[in-house]
């Protein structure tokens, strides 16, 4: 008997191991799994949008695949700008890390000044002889990524060991920070330090320091909410949604009511009730609601595996840069990963009533043209780290000594 379970656990193994092989990817060009799970988002995403938006684009402008055709033409742009990216070396992103901070840094100032308000809130830029607004806080983001790699490469022993070379690119986020909560924008402040602290924790600073900022973080964060009395009714309506159903709790109990009706498997692709003027931003911030009553839970999970898998894929090649000593490849890829989840994370959460409305869109699936291109733009990043590291680690590895093939002594020459 103990011969029979060796056996079948050493042909499980090979089978495991066989199994491994097959999906690895580690002797292609790319990260396929990465890539599968990025167009197979946008491609949902279109889709999704095309569904929950037809209603709404009849109403506004007579033809119901209005908003359609535009997030069509913003996935090619944001095709292209990302097959552009992926051909620039990440030594010119570390090389100007600071003059993209000081980018970042000026759109959040032009948005306050020139923004286009948009419900009670300045986040846009209109661009003249172009359909698209530029949300502000969706560049800063990739700006302070790319400029935290660099800071961690160049600084990373003494961010390990020193207060003040941790708490330097802190204060940098500190400034991100106030300017995104003038407009406001507390879901971008929410990711922006999310993602840095998630940038620091993996380059090693120690545990105690991130204890005692998020304790000051959390009492500041209390004090804002209960600050404002629309901030106070929000989470109030959070809690309990059904109480003012139709007034501060109305969009949660919408998208509660569209994933009641979408059971198992969903009412339908097309066949959304919600989508008719009941759920506000069906399209945009509560896509996923919409997702959820047409393609039921099966669907709600497959798109999260899929979320999961790109979040997964991108810390691996963050880890596979880190042990080639790519420093800056690494965090970068780090920084991408944790903006991607946190957002991803805080839109799925308020759709389903884990947290308080936030107005932001789920990256690569939700309609929102720069939304959608700065996300293209961090995959097509994270791809070219992706392709340096393996280019890196074959050259490093040493090649077999050429040996002249072995002489017959039996033959003369």
């Amino acid at each position: 008997m103990a011969a029979e379970r060796s056996h079948s656990k050493g042909r499980g193994g090979r089978r495991w191991r066989w199994l491994r092989e097959r999906l690895s990817t580690r002797n292609q060009p790319c990260d396929g799994w990465l890539l599968l799970a990025v167009l197979a988002l946008m491609s949902i995403g279109w889709v999704m949008v095309t569904s929950a938006s037809t209603e709404v684009a009849a109403g506004l402008t007579g033809n119901p695949y209005h908003i359609s055709q535009r997030h069509a033409a913003f996935l090619v742009v944001a095709l292209v700008v990302a097959a552009l990216i992926l051909r620039v070396p990440l030594a010119w992103w570390r090389a100007n890390g600071p003059l993209l901070l000081l980018v970042g840094v000026v759109l959040l100032l032009a948005v306050l000044v020139v923004g286009r308000e948009v419900n009670g809130s300045r986040r846009w830029i209109s661009i003249p002889g172009f359909p698209l607004n530029l949300q502000a806080s969706e560049v800063a983001k990739l700006c302070l990524i790319v400029y935290l790699a660099g800071y961690l490469e160049r600084f990373l022993p003494d961010v390990r060991r020193q207060w003040g070379a941790f708490l330097r690119p802190l204060l940098v986020v500190g400034v991100f920070g106030v300017l995104l909560i003038l407009e406001p924008d507390y879901g971008a402040v929410v990711v922006i330090t999310g993602c840095s602290m998630g940038m620091l924790l993996m380059a090693g600073a120690p545990w105690g320091r991130f204890i005692l900022i998020l304790g000051g973080a959390g009492l500041l964060g209390f004090y804002a909410a209960i600050a404002e009395p629309y901030r106070l009714a929000r989470l109030t309506s959070f809690v309990d949604p059904w109480a003012d159903q139709f007034a501060s709790g109305y969009q949660l109990t919408q998208a509660l009511i569209a994933f009641g009706r979408g059971h198992w498997l969903g009412t339908g692709l097309g066949n959304s009730v919600q989508k008719l003027y009941y759920l506000p931003e069906a399209h945009t911030d509560f896509v996923f609601a919409v997702l959820a009553e047409e393609l039921g839970l099966i669907g709600a999970i497959a798109v999260l595996g899929l979320f999961a898998l790109l979040i997964v894929r991108a810390l691996a090649v963050g880890r596979r840069a880190e042990l080639a000593g790519l420093a800056f490849a690494a965090y970068m890829s780090y920084g991408i990963a944790f903006v991607i989840a946190a957002q991803a994370f805080i839109n799925i959460a308020v759709s389903t009533g884990m947290l308080p409305t936030k107005g932001l869109t789920l990256p690569l699936l939700s309609y929102g043209g720069s939304s959608l291109l700065v996300s293209a733009a961090m995959m097509a990043m994270l791809l070219r780290a992706d392709i340096e590291t393996r280019v890196a680690v074959k050259r490093s590895r040493p090649t077999a000594p050429r040996h002249p093939p072995a002489r017959n002594p039996g033959v003369r020459s």
